[in-house]
């Protein structure tokens, strides 16, 4: 496959032992993909973020331009290793997480390929709910303001401007 771009959004609400804060998880977690072969183009300020849902504390969050290889479902292989690596464990929808790496969009525009639809639980890029969620918006519109949603035609800044 020939390296393609990928925008991630990037959270933690939790303390990790040795990289610390939940800025910190972050930029620990960007430096795991540089190492892991996948190329940071671009990042995001990081941005605090109130929680949603049963989260408890709020998060950092961020988003990065990367390039790779990798296909979507090998590059979500390689984000849920890291997360692990990290101390995630699988647990309730919406908890306290030391990292969330999730693909949010993809320059080979959506996954899985046309005319195929992800089912519940399966990869889906673009991401299912990542338009109605101001925490991926903001920092992906300071990486990414004019890539377009391939299903919708929108740019990120018109998906953020959509929220307000």
């Amino acid at each position: 496959m020939p390296r393609t771009s990928y925008a991630i959004a990037l959270g933690s609400n939790r303390r990790h032992g040795r990289h610390g804060p939940p800025p910190r998880v972050i930029a620990a977690a960007l430096d795991a993909l540089e190492q892991a072969g996948v190329r940071v183009i671009a990042r995001s300020p990081i941005i605090a973020t109130p929680a949603v849902g049963p989260a408890g504390r709020g998060f950092a969050n961020a988003a990065a331009i990367v390039e790779s290889d990798l296909a979507p479902p090998a590059l979500l292989t390689l984000l849920k290793r890291i997360e692990r690596a990290f101390g995630r464990r699988p647990g309730r929808r919406w908890g306290a997480r030391v990292l969330d790496l999730d693909i949010i969009l993809w320059s080979g525009g959506s996954w899985p390929p046309f005319p195929r639809r992800a089912g519940p639980g399966r990869l889906a890029v673009p991401h299912r709910a990542f338009a109605a969620r101001a925490f991926v918006l903001d920092p992906l519109l300071r990486v990414a303001p004019g890539w377009r949603h391939p299903l919708s035609g929108r740019t990120v800044r018109q998906m953020r401007a959509r929220l307000r």
